[in-house]
């Protein structure tokens, strides 16, 4: 899609900037004079087209299996053409903590593991011991419906207090209270809080209704197919101050599917082509949304029709692309749809703070003050208020500058847990409370990468203020965008970088490849439900029942001969993982990449050398010790293990803000101030690998490709 374009005027200066010092050295850029996104869809179908090609069969596929095998093997062929490294996953850390484990949801996609009104938090910090007792308990009891009731009665019979009250730290406001306006976690990982959806996953991990009562699924005559909910009654909307403002009714899931539709906020992708007549409103081929498939047909029933029978759909419901919005509350802030909707309008409120949201949900927010403090009180008018455990859920900001300071808040109870980084692991082992408390928490499905930015255009950080200038000339910047097009340049990058040093200095050199992550879906995220044959390069080769994902990606990856290794079949006891491991780091092969790629640009014109080498800008966090650290090591790994022809600017970012806005929250590639971007990822959003794979497609339609530079 061609993104309202309000970064044009700008592009047009820069790229002529760009174009001319492309001519003092007679090396040339040959995107930097054209239209933005005409570039955009030529580097796309340079590097990633073949990725393309092999996930649009994946899509037609006729069976499960088959599909999620030519899956794998489209993202084998994405991470062959080394336009991202994988770098770590959530987790894999050191914590201490008050809150009884797998009492929030452990499923690996969407929002519902931030839903916190269940959990169980303790008075004293969980012993290790205790912990490691409730993890095998959870695992007898799981299905069983009897799990949160076992694990309390457990915690009481080993001298544990229960408290109504759960206090975490964060590091990040959100930048807007409306859910369906977002795709960033730091929104929605608060705003999750405040509004129940259809169905949702308990701490059992099964799904369970919520908002809606039941379902049914048909399948119409054309192959379309409808899901028809049936919706609770009496339930209440309120504001901020507990106040009843309508009823909710199934013509708010309607209401808040078109609002998402309008404002273009990084979720539509995820029903583009999935719902009826998404993808012509998105791209406003129609604009009457009474054609789009989302449809009340009374104030209790609500029907969702599909183009196809998508086998994940209902694992779709926990994340905020489906969550309901009171359609008389978003009106009364000034709210308005189709083609009247405006954002920006003096009237328009909705969103801007959490005074000016409805909610449905267990908690509303009665505190919201910046870099703070938020507070969410229980809501009296929740549909399941009897049954919450917490009653109060608070947010404590922790500017992440002093590395002490989550691990001395969560012994003084200021909050209930913390991870360990290095300085607070020793403290913590100083201070005798290692062995009896510590733990190591779970990996989850997110998945942290850095990403190599293909054509890079902004030379600060977008938001206008000037922060994180690079240092590099204009020549350098067009030397590097040329560097960056050739897949083995990326591709010795990826292999130079010592990703466990990288990761040492954030979670301890004990646990350094705990948490390292292989590719950008887990590769034990689905495994084949049948025998498989699929072609790997020309030879069919049959996988299996039980099949792992990520066999599948290595066996292409080795008939493509890229030098990684991302799936070990002999991790986990035999089952297999894509994680804790090192299986990109490859100095011999990075120098040997290299120096193909030199050859290839000399043809180019380009001339790369230890004289006269490439500058590559890696936004630095510098107040903060651990990142600061973290980034030193990625530049002293590329620069030795790739003979000083590559020389990594740590781009100076003085606040944590400063960081996030040169490569988190740009909203285009124009707008990412990098050629190295190491803070941003993605955690699935449902439970197929469609919601990775389906982030680097072309054409706005896919959030992630911003991060390489395009769209």
């Amino acid at each position: 899609m061609k993104k309202f374009t309000k970064l044009v005027c700008l592009l047009l200066v820069m790229t002529m900037v760009l174009g001319l010092a492309a001519c003092k050295k007679n090396v040339v850029d040959p995107y930097a004079n054209m239209d933005y996104d005409v570039a955009s869809e030529e580097i796309y179908d340079e590097v990633l087209g073949g990725y393309e090609s092999f996930y649009a069969q994946a899509k037609e596929a006729e069976s499960l299996s088959e599909r999620w095998a030519l899956m794998a093997i489209a993202e084998a062929k994405m991470l062959g053409s080394g336009i991202m490294l994988p770098l770590s996953s959530n987790g894999g850390t050191y914590g201490i903590s008050r809150v009884a484990p797998y009492t929030a949801t452990s499923v690996l996609w969407g929002n519902d593991s931030y839903r916190y009104h269940d959990v169980l938090v303790t008075t004293e910090l969980i012993k290790a011991e205790h912990r490691d007792a409730l993890k095998a308990k959870w695992a007898e009891l799981k299905g069983t419906g009897t799990w949160e009731a076992e694990a309390e009665k457990y915690l009481l019979a080993n001298g544990y207090t229960l408290k109504d009250t759960y206090t975490i730290g964060y590091s990040s406001d959100p930048q807007t209270w409306d859910v369906l306006a977002t795709s960033m976690a730091a929104d929605s990982e608060a705003i999750v809080n405040t509004y129940d959806g259809l169905y949702e996953y308990d701490n059992e991990n099964v799904l369970q209704p919520a908002l809606a009562e039941s379902y049914e699924k048909t399948v119409n005559e054309d192959g379309t197919v409808n899901y028809t909910f049936k919706i609770k009654t009496g339930l209440k909307w309120v504001d901020s101050q507990g106040r009843e403002v309508a009823d909710v009714k199934a013509d708010d899931f309607v209401a808040g599917m078109q609002h998402m539709m309008d404002a273009m906020g990084g979720l539509e992708y995820l029903v583009d082509g999935l719902i009826v007549n998404a993808h012509e409103y998105i791209f406003r081929e129609i604009t009457d949304f009474a054609q789009v498939g989302v449809k009340a047909t009374d104030d209790t029933t609500l029907v969702y029709t599909l183009t196809n029978d998508a086998p994940y759909f209902m694992t779709m419901l926990g994340y905020g692309v489906f969550a309901p919005m009171s359609r008389a509350y978003y009106t009364s802030q000034g709210g308005k749809f189709g083609a009247e909707y405006d954002d920006a309008a003096a009237n328009y409120t909705y969103g801007k703070t959490p005074d000016n949201i409805a909610y449905c949900g267990p908690y509303v927010v009665t505190n919201a003050t910046a870099e703070n403090t938020i507070v969410f009180q229980a809501n009296a008018a929740y549909w399941d208020a009897a049954n919450i455990n917490i009653k109060t859920l608070t947010w404590m900001y922790n500017d992440g500058e002093d590395a002490l300071k989550g691990y001395n808040d969560a012994i003084a109870g200021t909050i209930d847990g913390s991870g360990l980084n290095p300085s607070s692991l020793e403290k913590c082992k100083t201070d005798g409370n290692f062995e009896p408390y510590s733990y190591v928490s779970s990996c989850d499905a997110t998945s942290f990468m850095a990403f190599y930015n293909l054509h890079r255009v902004a030379t600060s950080n977008f938001t206008g203020d000037g922060a994180c200038p690079t240092s590099k000339t204009a020549d350098d910047i067009v030397r590097s965008n040329i560097a960056m097009l050739n897949a083995d340049f990326r591709l010795a990058l990826s292999m130079a970088t010592d990703r466990a040093s990288y990761n040492a200095q954030t979670v301890g050199e004990e646990l350094k490849l705990t948490s390292l992550r292989n590719s950008y879906t887990p590769g034990t995220f689905v495994s084949l439900e049948e025998e498989t044959t699929v072609s790997i390069n020309g030879t069919d080769k049959t996988y299996p029942a039980g099949t792992f994902y990520g066999q599948i990606m290595q066996d292409q990856i080795d008939a493509d001969g890229i030098e990684i290794t991302v799936w070990d079949p002999t991790a986990e006891g035999g089952i297999g993982s894509t994680d804790g491991f090192d299986g990109w780091y490859n100095p011999e092969a990075a120098a040997s990449r290299l120096e193909k790629a030199i050859e290839a640009l000399k043809a180019e014109g380009l001339e790369i050398s230890a004289e006269n080498p490439i500058y590559l800008d890696l936004p630095c966090w510098t107040t903060n010790e651990s990142y600061a650290n973290r980034a030193q090591v990625y530049k002293q790994s590329i620069e030795e293990n790739l003979g000083g022809k590559v020389i990594i600017n740590l781009t100076v970012c003085e606040t944590v803000m400063d960081w996030y806005n040169a490569g988190y929250y740009p909203t285009t590639g124009a707008e990412g101030n990098y050629d190295i971007c190491d803070l941003s990822g993605w955690g699935p959003d449902y439970g197929d690998p469609q919601t990775y794979l389906d982030t680097m497609l072309p054409d706005y339609a896919g959030y992630m490709t911003k991060a390489i530079g395009v769209f």
